[in-house]
């Protein structure tokens, strides 16, 4: 049968998640990765899509669920955050339908930056998204430690953090427009209202210099700092992912951020698995920055 593409429904987007962990499964597993992925809440995904849905895609044949594309804009940004293929459809032309109708939603928005990231060892997708103007820069790597060999021997934090308060706004700005040049309020927001996550203020002597947000699970990230104290600001959220209680501590790392990867390395956080950002053009200094996931960026 042919296949239909049609906006996602509010109500299919936790089942989706289902299908898209699948097929990240299914990747991760044929490259020698292993599973990777598990089935999480659809939070963000609800979230935008009561923001604006355009961006939110699914293809079904028989009523199966083949496909699906999940994209949003923030201010400049159009960030590509999912685009999933059934195992058994792939090479039958879903993807670049999706992918088309989702840069339908950055066209509309007027967005100028264009961006995502992806598994380094997918060679299909980064093949499509070139094919759409989307090219492979920054390398990301994902780390990952015990939250025992990350604290033995972590010096003292010599950045100070305070907890993230609606007053804030204006300083999470600036330092988003100083570090990525785009604005990340919709993303505030969402993670504002996040049960599981702790905002910081990262401080200087002279006030704020960068911002920090830690799950429950000791995960890191994103994490921005606008200045030079990339090296400071992780360590000090080292401190803060650790005082968090996880066994385990985690974050990504952008291979521009030599200032991070250094102390990572230096205090038990080994490399997982590699990740590329790829985008329309450069964009944001990503030595200062960590992203949270590869879908909320």
């Amino acid at each position: 049968m042919a296949i239909l593409y049609r906006p996602a429904r509010l109500d299919e987007l936790q089942a989706t998640q289902e299908h898209i962990v699948a097929s990240i499964n299914d990747l991760t597993v044929r490259h020698g990765f292993g599973p990777m992925a598990s089935v999480r809440p659809a939070d963000f995904q609800r979230f935008v899509w009561h923001d604006d849905p355009s961006g939110l895609w699914s293809a079904e044949e028989d009523g199966r669920l083949v496909g699906s594309a999940f994209s949003w804009v923030c201010g400049d940004l159009w960030f590509l955050a999912e685009l999933f293929i059934a195992p058994d459809m792939q090479g039958r032309g879903i993807g670049a339908e999706l992918l088309r109708r989702t840069l339908d939603q950055a066209a509309r928005a007027g967005a100028t930056e264009r961006a995502l990231i992806t598994f380094t060892f997918n060679r299909v997708s980064q093949a499509l998204y070139i094919r759409h103007g989307l090219f492979p820069g920054t390398p990301i790597y994902v780390f990952g430690g015990s939250r025992e060999a990350v604290t033995a021997g972590l010096p003292p934090a010599r950045l100070a953090a305070t907890p993230i308060t609606a007053d804030d706004a204006a300083q999470l700005e600036r330092i988003d427009r100083a570090v990525l040049s785009v604005s990340r309020a919709k993303h505030h927001v969402f993670l504002a209202g996040d049960a599981t996550m702790r905002g910081y203020l990262l401080r200087g002597a002279g006030g704020p210099v960068g911002y920090a947000y830690v799950n429950a699970n000791g995960h890191i990230g994103p994490l921005a700092v606008a200045g030079d104290d990339a090296g400071d600001a992780f360590l000090a959220v080292l401190h803060l992912a650790a005082d968090a209680g996880s066994a385990q501590i985690s974050c990504l790392i952008p291979g521009a951020n030599e200032a991070a990867l250094t102390v990572a390395v230096a205090h038990g956080l080994r490399i997982g698995f590699p990740l590329v950002l790829m985008s329309s053009r450069s964009f944001g200094d990503w030595s200062q920055y960590l992203p949270r996931n590869p879908g909320f960026m």
